[in-house]
């Protein structure tokens, strides 16, 4: 059963990395849709809840890079901040969610699901932001406390609230459906 249980979550992970390759494809066609939504993160975000902590900073780490690598987009020097924020997504999101799950003892997931993700996502941006301020500080440039602020908070506002609604609307149907690996799901 463990040995399947690897298998189903590396199956899950690879349909996640090819959602997450392809989906800037269909959400980037309207430019301000595509930059609102992050749609890389939503992959990241649901690997952590549907897989756990480990696979969730694999896809997240993995992701931007290889997209970079392949499409070029996000462009190189962006996607190395983006594979920090995006592997404390996936595994913010997969441990704190079973964690938030016995705590808050309830029957509807949802509440921990919230809590799991807002924090995940607030982790995520602030690692991202650290990773960001090292590459601007080995080009010599400076990367000043506002600009943080307003790359990985108020210009993503939007995106974080969109990402409240789907990311769990998608795990929950997940769960619902018997699709999920993580002990809480079962």
């Amino acid at each position: 059963m463990k040995r399947n249980m690897h298998v189903y979550k590396l199956v899950v992970t690879a349909l996640l990395l090819a959602v997450g390759l392809y989906l800037p494809f269909l959400l980037g066609q309207v430019e301000v849709l595509g930059q609102a939504i992050s749609p890389l993160h939503i992959p990241a975000l649901l690997c952590g809840l549907t897989c756990g902590p480990f696979w969730g900073l694999a896809l997240g780490a993995v992701l931007p890079v290889m997209r970079s690598l392949i499409f070029g987009m996000p462009p190189m020097p962006a996607a190395i901040p983006m594979a920090f924020e995006m592997a404390v997504y996936g595994a913010a999101a997969g441990l704190l969610y079973p964690l938030f799950v016995r705590i808050l003892k309830k029957a509807n997931h949802l509440p921990a699901m919230i809590v799991s993700l807002l924090i995940a996502m607030i982790l995520g941006r602030i690692v991202g932001g650290a990773a960001k301020a090292c590459m601007m500080g080995f080009q010599g440039n400076a990367y000043s406390f506002q600009t943080f602020v307003a790359a990985y908070f108020t210009g993503t506002a939007v995106g974080a609230v969109i990402h409240l609604i789907i990311v769990p609307a998608v795990a929950l149907a997940l769960e619902k459906a018997g699709l999920t690996a993580l002990p809480v799901h079962r």
